[in-house]
């Protein structure tokens, strides 16, 4: 688990509403269809984001909500239950803010999501490029294991078996952790739409 979390970290550095997807892209790991951005359009049936909407997002009553409903150790009900609170404590500007917190949800979580979706290419590149060294290197070994017994290089051959095995079981274990990875742009997009479901749920 310490591995997904640290791969996660360096990836920062996946009834789901359907977007335009791209299957195009040959750098692309995973099994799962890449959708660069997420729409506010397929997500959002309020009122119009305005400029001004966008400048209550920044509010602090708002912000402070922010951070609680995007992380996901905290589950969409409890969330919701958080919307609700909030919801209930508001006055005549109501709507307002509650388009605001809409916006401010979605805009950052999006924002995550497209560096999580530019990391996994980076990691992908990563994992490519450790594949093409194991590689050479299993060649190098079978180069060198063709020769006769009295010309061998044995110091090289012990070398590289024992790189091998530590190469292989790095890609390995990144490999498991990328399936684990890859899955984090598409949950980052149901809790955006979760959580304007559940907003558009006190709009009235």
């Amino acid at each position: 688990m310490r591995l997904i979390r640290n791969v996660v970290l360096a990836v920062a550095i996946g009834a789901t509403p359907v977007h335009a997807a791209t299957f195009d892209d040959p750098d692309w790991p995973c099994i799962q269809v890449k959708v660069p951005d997420i729409s506010i359009g397929q997500m959002w049936a309020g009122p119009e984001v305005t400029d001004e909407i966008k400048g209550l997002a920044r509010e602090p009553q708002v912000q402070g909500m922010i951070g609680p409903l995007i992380v996901r150790r905290n589950t969409l009900d409890e969330a919701e239950a958080m919307i609700a609170e909030f919801a209930e404590g508001l006055g005549t500007d109501r709507v307002e803010l509650l388009t605001a917190l809409f916006w401010g949800t979605f805009s950052q979580i999006s924002a995550e999501r497209r560096q999580i979706i530019a990391g996994i290419g980076r990691y992908a590149h990563k994992q490519t490029a450790l594949s093409e060294l194991i590689e050479a290197k299993r060649e190098e070994l079978v180069a060198l294991n063709a020769v006769a017994e009295d010309q061998k290089n044995w110091d090289r051959i012990e070398e590289l078996e024992d790189t091998l095995v530590w190469d292989e079981r790095i890609y390995k274990d990144r490999q498991q952790s990328l399936t684990y990875v890859c899955e984090t742009p598409v949950l980052m997009e149901q809790r955006a739409f979760g959580i304007a479901r559940a907003i558009m749920g006190h709009l009235e």
